[in-house]
């Protein structure tokens, strides 16, 4: 809030209004993000890690837990990463002990990848603390309340997805005829 009770919307404008109260929901999420963000940080230092690295884990703990292997294509996939890149990322966490390389179960010509319990412990340590005070914080919100939740969510991930054809000109009107676009001049 500024000096006069409005919300801070650099972005957005100001609006004394309704958009006021959404420009403070924007900004709460913006401070999540930004939290969200420094705990990431925290979190690779303290495990000396980068943020594939830890992602990658996650998504070998995911296909753990449902019973999936993980080839190398297939978590550089996830990644969106390349096979060098890959292979460099594997080297890096079976050197320091996160992960291991073993034959696929039914293919003897591939190789899966494994989480080591080890790592499985580190990252539970490192983050079951934090992960217990989101779920407390999740769990605080009455059922109506959370579809609220993540209804909001949703749409803000499907904001945030959909790629716009053209900027946006502040400066002109919207066509009514075809909502997004300008008004032609």
């Amino acid at each position: 809030m500024d000096t006069h009770g409005h919300a801070k919307g650099y972005w957005y404008g100001k609006d004394p209004g309704q958009r006021a109260v959404a420009i403070d929901v924007l900004n709460a999420l913006r401070d999540y993000r930004a939290s969200e963000q420094a705990m990431r940080r925290r979190t690779r230092s303290s495990m000396g890690m980068g943020e594939k690295d830890l992602l990658a884990l996650r998504y070998l703990f995911e296909a753990e837990a449902d019973g999936r292997v993980m080839k190398p294509k297939d978590l550089g996939d996830k990644l969106g990463i390349t096979s060098a890149s890959m292979t460099t990322l594997i080297d890096r966490l079976v050197e320091s002990g996160h992960i291991r390389r073993e034959p696929h179960p039914t293919d003897r010509r591939a190789l899966i990848l494994k989480a080591t319990p080890g790592s499985d412990q580190e990252v539970r340590h490192t983050l079951g603390g934090m992960h217990r005070r989101m779920l407390d914080a999740a769990c605080a919100l009455n059922p109506d309340e959370s579809q609220i939740v993540v209804n909001f969510l949703q749409h803000m991930s499907e904001a945030l997805d959909t790629i716009d054809e053209e900027p946006a000109d502040p400066e002109k009107p919207e066509n009514p005829e075809n909502p997004g676009k300008p008004a032609a001049s």
